[in-house]
């Protein structure tokens, strides 16, 4: 895996994704998306006179053929990979004890798809979620922190994602807790999840 075009989470980190086409238009609306940012506790789906105003508005930006059903969805995805990345960047210290975090190119993007895809068929979608971001080094599990969607809504089931170290990008993770390091996430990662107040066995996936 070359990594020439990762992410660098290092000092004074910035965040640049290819998805910041989308205009200025769309910000308000993802930004209620982001529940640990409203000061009001409005859920997302609450807000019915502004998500019916931009359904009902004349979007010139759009591509040919998309929905605005598309272009939300769209939105939440790209939203979500920005918590992910934003729970990445605070574990870098605190919990990971690093200098820089290091991600393939578009990592997070993939994994906020499946996330969204994984909670498609629970009756809140992705606003029933409670999502745990994790590390796997050497077969044990570091939790990194968790994401919340919607504090309004009563978690129906919980996603872990399952982040691996590349162990050639960080000599064999031999100075774990030497916080001088770089550490580089394997473009690889799993899916796990859970029903709450069911029996039904978690659901593993791997993605490479």
């Amino acid at each position: 895996m070359v990594y020439t075009q990762a992410l660098v989470f290092g000092n004074g980190m910035t965040v640049v994704s290819e998805e910041d086409r989308l205009v200025e238009f769309m910000k308000k609306f993802v930004h209620q998306f982001t529940s640990s940012s409203r000061k009001d506790g409005q859920s997302l789906e609450a807000n019915c006179e502004y998500t019916e105003a931009i359904k009902s508005s004349s979007v010139e930006w759009l591509d040919p053929g998309s929905s605005m059903e598309d272009c939300v969805e769209e939105a939440l995805q790209l939203e979500l990979a920005k918590q992910i990345e934003l729970c990445l960047s605070d574990a870098k210290t605190s919990r990971l004890h690093c200098q820089e975090l290091l991600l393939p190119r578009r990592l997070t993007t993939r994994v906020a798809r499946d996330v969204m895809l994984s909670s498609a068929d629970e009756p809140c979608g992705l606003r029933g979620a409670l999502i745990h971001v994790l590390l796997e080094t050497k077969g044990v599990l570091q939790p990194l922190g968790s994401i919340t969607p919607d504090r309004c809504v009563t978690p129906t089931f919980e996603l872990s994602i399952v982040f691996k170290a590349d162990p050639a990008g960080w000599a064999a993770l031999k100075n774990f807790f030497v916080a001088d390091k770089a550490l580089t996430l394997h473009a690889g990662y799993r899916l796990v999840k859970r029903k709450l107040y069911s029996s039904a066995s978690p659901i593993v996936r791997d993605f490479d």
